[in-house]
């Protein structure tokens, strides 16, 4: 689906909207970012949510069971009807819908890979050692005593920086793209959130809306999940 929103956004929101749209779209657990734009009779809507909103936790999907929790998750995710109540006035449905999930296994990937090289090299060095003249075999096991230390060193960093990596820098995503069409637009007036009760992790999301009037930010929580557009049409 080819994402028209940011495009609506820059036509239509000034630069302290823009500023406020950059500034909402850190990650942040237990709150999302929805962006949504009316546009003749088009509906554009745009989600984007943490992992742990979604499915309760943001590592790769290994087990059978995390896999299951995404294939169920992004199932739901193509169902913008069922995420968001729209007035029936407004006679909207859905055109296209397209949800996904994204994170850091390429760079996970390139790690290892790059660890896999470092292994290589270090058993071309133990061959030479043992090239060594035998009147020096105890200073060559003497050497591949410290070689195997500084490798069980450099390994044990290893780890260490790749379980920090892992602890800190995994930050997966669900986005969603949503375009339905609407036979009375000017009835989008409010918007419903059954998305809180779909996923209970999610707390709130950060609303960035566009209409025939102009751009608005709202923040809509999970204890009050209605939104007034009025001010927008």
């Amino acid at each position: 689906m080819k994402n028209t929103l940011p495009l609506l956004f820059v036509l239509a929101a000034g630069p302290a909207l823009a500023e406020e749209v950059r500034e909402l779209d850190a990650h942040e657990h237990g709150t999302g970012a929805l962006n949504i734009a009316v546009d003749g009779q088009s509906l554009l809507i745009e989600l984007e949510a943490p992992g742990a909103d979604i499915v309760g936790f943001e590592h790769a999907a290994t087990s059978e069971e995390d896999r299951a929790a995404v294939s169920a998750a992004l199932v739901t995710l193509s169902n913008p009807l069922a995420l968001f109540t729209l007035p029936e006035a407004a006679g909207c449905a859905m055109v296209e819908a397209e949800a996904t999930i994204v994170g850091d296994d390429d760079h996970d990937d390139h790690d290892e890979h790059d660890h896999d090289d470092h292994d290589d090299h270090a058993d071309h060095d133990d061959h030479a050692d043992h090239d060594d003249h035998d009147d020096h075999d105890d200073h060559a096991d003497h050497d591949d005593h410290d070689d195997h230390d500084e490798d069980h060193a450099d390994h044990d960093d290893h780890d260490h920086e790749e379980h920090d990596h892992a602890e800190g820098g995994n930050h997966t995503e669900f986005h969603a793209e949503y375009s339905l069409t609407c036979v009375d637009p000017s009835a989008l007036t409010e918007l419903a959130f059954p998305y809180f009760e779909l996923f209970e992790n999610a707390q709130a999301l950060n609303v960035q809306a566009v209409g025939a009037d102009g751009a608005q930010a709202f923040h809509v929580e999970r204890d009050a999940p209605t939104l007034d557009l009025g001010s927008l049409f």
